[in-house]
């Protein structure tokens, strides 16, 4: 399944407090339920005034469902094409 990441420009996110995060997260989590089991979001990194959300879907129009529903914002939907870590820099012969 495509995994997408979330950019959500929310100004002063970075200060909210951690009720506000587990009504946010419980809001999510209900929406995700209603949607059905083809979307899942796997997690979440919050910055200063954004949140960077990953999640699986089958496409960008149930990410925005989602957003829409929950009433979260999705500046930006970009669909991750592959992911890369230090190991990618390690060859296959430097690690036979």
């Amino acid at each position: 399944m495509p995994k997408f990441i979330i950019e959500r420009e929310m100004v002063g996110i970075g200060a909210a407090s951690d009720e506000d995060m587990r009504g946010a997260a419980k809001t999510s989590c209900d929406v995700l339920r209603a949607l059905g089991p083809e979307i899942q979001w796997i997690e979440s990194y919050v910055t200063g005034d954004k949140i960077y959300c990953v999640y699986m879907a089958p496409n960008e129009a149930m990410i925005r469902e989602h957003a829409e529903r929950g009433g979260f914002p999705a500046n930006r939907i970009s669909k991750i094409e592959r992911v890369i870590d230090p190991t990618t820099a390690e060859s296959a012969t430097e690690m036979a």
